[in-house]
């Protein structure tokens, strides 16, 4: 055990009357479930963090195989079910991926980033896929990540990390990748910055997206930024300064939360039928303020009302 589980507050979410009933599909738990966490004022159990010590495992296309079973890291490229032990051997690693790191660069950001350190305290840090997008390459070296890329390789010793727990070792952790990336910036506190997403990632397309962002910078002084165009340090220098972060919801707003102060707040714009938690959770464990709207009309093409935000602003403000 590297973290003990813990009990966790979890406080309720800031929304207006009215928009928990326009929820019509949730992702990441039924409407139940996320309607719960928005709600919040319960005491919720975060698991402990563990890590695991594996005996001569096979990792294969993104599997890994032990003489008790097998876990998947990735969709594997191979048809059958079979493999030949590879004849690559490593003595040791420690592995820090996941399969929802893996498949959204906002859980990589979140999770295994925060992973990172456990691999590097126990051993040589491996991963099964390098760094791909331009994003994960530049906060990998921002970070001082040292990862050996693996392919099929048998270890003769493999340690993995039990880490979903949002308990006081991610918290921690999670702190200190901030100070590495916000350093002096989140002393110059500003009202906040809207993150744009437009068609980037999976399609959640906002269409007067534009419109709320202007209204916004003009009414509140929020920064406007598009994470697409604008470099990275000039991302995280507004952020890390931020009051509030603003955006549809999508991979791109851990570019804000994952630097915006534990004082600060994150307002996301959800479609009906897409609406998710995964934000508010890290939100909950750093102690960040997490506010949303809900808009109207499908997922490929949503609009929000501008009163609707705006109202939500004022619930973060005040």
């Amino acid at each position: 055990m590297i973290s003990p589980g813990i009990k966790r507050f979890i406080r309720p979410a800031l929304f207006l009357p009215h928009q928990l009933e326009k929820i019509r599909s949730t992702e990441f738990g039924n409407v139940a479930e996320v309607v719960r966490g928005f709600k919040g004022n319960y005491e919720s159990y975060q698991s402990p963090t563990w890590g695991v010590r594996l005996k001569d495992v096979d990792l294969i296309d993104g599997t890994i195989y032990t003489g008790r079973g097998a876990s998947v890291l990735r969709p594997d490229r191979r048809r059958l079910p079979i493999y030949v032990r590879p004849k690559r051997v490593m003595k040791q690693g420690s592995l820090f991926e996941s399969w929802m790191g893996n498949r959204w660069f906002g859980m990589w950001l979140l999770d295994d980033c925060l992973t990172y350190s456990l691999a590097q305290e126990h051993g040589q840090p491996v991963r099964t896929m390098a760094a791909q997008s331009p994003h994960q390459r530049q906060y990998a070296e921002r970070l001082g990540f040292h990862m050996q890329p693996v392919e099929d390789t048998h270890f003769e010793e493999l340690t993995i990390f039990l880490d979903q727990g949002q308990n006081d070792s991610k918290r921690v952790r999670a702190d200190r990748i901030r100070q590495k990336l916000a350093g002096a910036a989140d002393k110059q506190r500003h009202p906040g910055v809207f993150l744009l997403r437009g068609r980037t990632g999976e399609l959640r397309l906002l269409l007067n997206e534009w419109e709320i962002a202007e209204r916004l910078a003009v009414e509140y002084g929020l920064t406007v930024l598009d994470p697409a165009t604008v470099p990275l340090s000039q991302m995280l220098h507004a952020c890390a300064g931020a009051r509030v972060i603003v955006g549809v919801e999508g991979s791109h707003l851990t570019h804000g939360s994952m630097v915006m102060p534990n004082d600060a707040a994150l307002l996301v714009i959800q479609p009906p039928d897409r609406v998710l938690p995964l934000l508010k959770i890290s939100c909950d464990r750093q102690g960040q303020k997490f506010a949303f709207v809900v808009g109207n009309g499908p997922k490929h093409g949503f609009h929000v009302d501008w009163q609707d935000v705006a109202k939500t602003m004022d619930l973060v403000c005040a």
